[in-house]
């Protein structure tokens, strides 16, 4: 594995470390605002297909001899882009933002940033970095694999969960409206 990709991969994790604490600080936040967490149950399954991902691609890289293509610049190019989007997401929720459900009665879904266009931003850049991060590694297996399970994971457990969650206990489908869930609508209201 070369210096970019190791400092690549290390730097992804980092990110998702950072993250968790991010998490645990807004979660804190919303329990002191009367918020609950709705949908713990799969919670280990998502953690878990995130360190299985990493690992299928060291896994690759390291055992398998899986390279970079030749297309990596613009793999590159194209991760980063949705990082862009992964921190407009964030930053969109503030304090609301959270990788685990979390609800506080009475408050109104955000809907400021990407959340204006489509219900679940960041859980297509989630699917983006599945597809995207591997790739650059050339570990294909875990894109596709990895996609699919976490593809699975969020369109029959996690979204439905938190989907229900918001709805009966904030205005969520009066916010959202007819928005989708992965893919933008650009119509006016």
């Amino acid at each position: 594995m070369s210096g970019w990709m190791i400092f690549l991969w290390i730097g992804m994790i980092g990110q998702r470390l950072a993250e968790l604490r991010l998490a645990d600080k807004n979660a804190r936040w919303m329990r002191q605002k009367g918020g609950y967490e709705s949908g713990h149950e799969h919670y280990r399954y998502i953690v878990g297909l995130h360190v299985l991902f990493f690992a299928g691609i060291l896994t690759e890289v390291v055992w398998l001899g899986a390279a970079p293509p030749a297309v990596w610049p613009v793999l590159l190019l194209l991760f980063l882009m949705v990082q862009g989007v992964r921190v407009w997401c964030i930053r969109s929720l503030g304090r609301y933002w959270n990788t685990r459900i979390w609800i506080v009665p009475g408050h109104a879904p955000q809907v400021r940033g990407p959340y204006r266009y489509l219900r679940h931003p960041n859980y297509a850049v989630v699917l983006a970095e599945f597809i995207l991060f591997p790739s650059l590694f050339g570990a294909y297996g875990t894109a596709v694999v990895g996609t699919f399970l976490n593809w699975l994971l969020l369109v029959f457990v996690r979204i439905p969960a938190e989907e229900k969650a918001l709805s009966e206990a904030t205005p969520y489908e009066i916010q959202m409206g007819e928005k989708k869930r992965f893919f933008p609508s650009f119509r006016p209201r």
